[in-house]
C-alpha cells in the first residue's frame, strides 16, 4: 500500500516540504484514541530471539532509526510505534542553526537515493531536550556535532555542551565528523584531532557517571562514532587504533557519501550527502573490513543503503551487532522494518 498509493502522492512534492508534513501528519493519527495501538500491532514483531545486547543496552530488535530523520527529537515515541528497536536523534547542536540555504535536498529516484546539504539545521541541543524528558520508553541515541560557525580550532567545547546537556536523557551518544555538510568537520577524523575529542568526552563521561552515582567506575554513556564510507583502509585501521585508544564503545558505519559513481539520476549533480541504495555495497565493505581488522574488538552499527531485508541480513552477517534505517525507510516504508525482523528470525 506505501510503495502503490502513499509514495507516489508524497514523492510529488518537495522533499523538505513533504518530510515536515509526514511529520504533521504522523503525530495527528497518533492522538486518535486507538491508531497508536494499531500502529504497533501492525509493525512490531515481538519475540524475544530479536532482542539484543549491545554496549551494556538492550534492543528489543537490532532495527533502529538513523540520525537526521527526527532531529529536533519531535517524533520519536510516535515513529517507534513502526517497530524500531530504537530511535537516532540529531545531528544536534549547542545552537539552533538553520542549515544551509534551501533546496538542500532531493530525490535520485532512478538510483533509489538522495542527497542533502542540509547542514546540520535544528532548534538546538536544550529544545530537544525538553522533548526527551517525555519519554516514555524508547530507547534513544543522541548524535551530537557542532555548530557550522564554530572554528574546528573549538569544535571540543561544542560537543562537550551538548554530551551535558544530554547526558540524563539518551542511552548512547554518536559523535558526528562524518557529514560533508559542514564546511572542515571531516577534518576532524584526521587521527589527533579526532582522539583529543574522544579522549575529552571520554573523561567527561567518566566524571558524570561518577558524579551520579558517587561510585568509582560507574558504567558509562556508551560513546559511538559515525565514520564516512569515503575512507581509505589506512584509514579505517587509523579508526581501529583510535577506538582502541580512547575506549569508546563502538563505531556507526557509515553516513553519507560525497562519491557519485555510477549514478544515473540528473539531481546527481547536487552538492552533499549521498545516501540510499548506492551506498549499499561500500557501507557493507567498511563493516567487514573494520569487524575482520580489529578481530570484532568492538559493535558495529550498520547503516547505508539497506532497502530490503537481504540488505540489512548482509550487513549483521558482514560484522554489524546492530543496523539503522534512514533512506529505506522513506523508499520503501515502515513495512520494511517488519520484513527484516522477521527475516532475522527466520534465520534465527
Amino acid at each position: 500500500m506505501y510503495k502503490s498509493l502513499i509514495r507516489p502522492i508524497l514523492f510529488g512534492f518537495d522533499p523538505e516540504e513533504i518530510h515536515h508534513f509526514s511529520f504533521s501528519s504522523i503525530r495527528f493519527i497518533n492522538k486518535i484514541p486507538g491508531v497508536s495501538t494499531l500502529i504497533r500491532s501492525m509493525y512490531h514483531v515481538n519475540d524475544q530471539r530479536l532482542e539484543r545486547e549491545v554496549f551494556g543496552l538492550k534492543f528489543k530488535n537490532p532495527i533502529g532509526l538513523a540520525a537526521g530523520f527526527d532531529k529536533d527529537a519531535k517524533l520519536y515515541q510516535e515513529l517507534s510505534n513502526f517497530g524500531f528497536g530504537f530511535i537516532e536523534i540529531g545531528t544536534l547542536t549547542p545552537k539552533a542553526q538553520e542549515g544551509n540555504p534551501k533546496k538542500r535536498l532531493f530525490r535520485l529516484l532512478e538510483d533509489s537515493a538522495i542527497i542533502n546539504r542540509m547542514g546540520f539545521n535544528n532548534g538546538g541541543v536544550l529544545e530537544a531536550v525538553e522533548r526527551l524528558k517525555k519519554n516514555n520508553g524508547v530507547l534513544i541515541g543522541g548524535n551530537i556535532g557542532k555548530n557550522k560557525v564554530t572554528p574546528n580550532e573549538e569544535a571540543v567545547k561544542d560537543y562537550e555542551i551538548c554530551f551535558e546537556a544530554l547526558y540524563d536523557y539518551v542511552d548512547y551518544f554518536v559523535v558526528n565528523v562524518s557529514s560533508p555538510n559542514t564546511p572542515g568537520l571531516r577534518e576532524l577524523q584526521d587521527k589527533e584531532p579526532l582522539t583529543k575529542l574522544l579522549l575529552t568526552l571520554q573523561e567527561l563521561n567518566d566524571k558524570k557517571s561518577v558524579t551520579l552515582s558517587g561510585v568509582e567506575g560507574q558504567k558509562q554513556k556508551p560513546i559511538l562514532l559515525k565514520i564516512a564510507p569515503d575512507l581509505t583502509d589506512d584509514q579505517l585501521l587509523d579508526i581501529i587504533e583510535i577506538v582502541k585508544d580512547s575506549k569508546i564503545a563502538g563505531v556507526i558505519a557509515t553516513n553519507t557519501t560525497i562519491s557519485r559513481e555510477g549514478l544515473q539520476s540528473a539531481n546527481k549533480v547536487e552538492t552533499g550527502g549521498l545516501s540510499g541504495k548506492p551506498l549499499t555495497k561500500r557501507s557493507t565493505e567498511v563493516i567487514r573490513f573494520l569487524s575482520e581488522k580489529s578481530n570484532k574488538a568492538f559493535p558495529i552499527i550498520g547503516v547505508g543503503g539497506i532497502h530490503t531485508a537481504e540488505d540489512a541480513i548482509e550487513k549483521l552477517d558482514a560484522g554489524a551487532s546492530l543496523v539503522q534505517l534512514y533512506t529505506g525507510f522513506i523508499y520503501e516504508g515502515p513495512a520494511l522494518v517488519k520484513a527484516i525482523n522477521k527475516k532475522i528470525l527466520e534465520k534465527a
